[in-house]
């Protein structure tokens, strides 16, 4: 596998593990404060969706200023690299988010 389809692959799951890992210590959290766990669940996994991308990308700005300078040098090639872990990191956070929200309310209607 070449390394560019595992550091995709990487940047998915990361992002994934961060928001199935944050709503999972929500919901004990959750508990313990005497929540609804499945409303903070679903609450936390909208809003640290975003942030799960940002943590599989690297945490900072850099992937965002390799991203303007590769275009603006005409290095279309890495800048379209950087653009597709961005997506992959998001796709993993949204399936995340969107399997939560499932199990939240309750998994397959009958």
């Amino acid at each position: 596998m070449t390394s560019f389809v595992s550091k995709m692959i990487d940047e998915f799951f990361i992002a994934f593990g961060v928001v199935i890992g944050g709503c999972i210590l929500a919901g004990i959290a959750a508990v313990i404060t005497l929540k609804n766990p499945t409303e903070q669940m679903e609450l936390i996994s909208e809003n640290i969706k975003i942030w799960a991308v940002v943590v599989a990308v690297g945490g900072t700005i850099d992937p965002i200023r390799s991203i303007q300078s590769n275009f603006l040098d005409g290095q279309i090639s890495p800048a379209i690299k950087q653009i597709l872990y961005i997506l992959a990191a998001y796709l993993g956070a949204h399936l995340a988010t969107t399997l939560i929200q499932w199990i939240a309310k309750g998994g397959v209607e009958s």
